[in-house]
C-alpha cells in the first residue's frame, strides 16, 4: 500500500539545475526518515541526502555537498532534492527511499542525464 513516486528527472547541460520531488503515500510521511540515493550503470545504489522527520539532521554524500539540498514538506507528504551545478558524474537513476521502523520503502527511480 505504500507508494513512493519520484519526478523531476529529466535531461540537462553541466552546470544545470534540476528539483526532484517524491510525493509518498500509504504511510506516515511525517514520522519517517527520507532520503534520496542514486544509481548509476554498472554501479552500487549509494546515498545522496537523507533529511530527518522535523528536518532536525541531514545527510549529504561528499560528492554532492554544497551542491543539491534536501527538503521536505510534511503537509504535501513530499521530500525534494535541489540539485545545482550539475556535473556528468550525477547521471543516474535517483530513487526516493524511505526509512519506516520495521522496512524500508523504494520509489521506482527519476533518470538525471547531465550532458552537453
Amino acid at each position: 500500500q505504500v507508494a513512493l513516486v519520484e519526478s523531476g528527472g529529466g535531461l540537462v547541460q553541466p552546470g544545470g539545475s534540476l528539483r526532484l520531488a517524491c510525493a509518498a503515500s500509504g504511510i506516515g510521511f511525517s514520522a519517517n526518515t527520507m532520503g534520496w540515493y542514486r544509481q548509476a550503470p554498472g554501479k552500487e545504489r549509494e546515498l545522496v541526502a537523507s533529511i530527518s522527520t522535523r528536518t532536525t539532521f541531514t545527510v549529504y554524500a561528499d560528492s554532492v555537498k554544497g551542491r543539491f539540498t534536501i527538503s521536505r514538506n510534511n503537509a504535501k507528504n513530499t521530500v525534494y532534492l535541489q540539485m545545482n551545478n550539475l556535473k556528468p558524474e550525477d547521471t543516474a537513476v535517483y530513487y526516493c527511499n524511505l526509512e519506516a521502523s520495521t522496512a524500508l520503502y523504494w520509489g521506482e527511480g527519476t533518470l538525471v542525464t547531465v550532458s552537453s
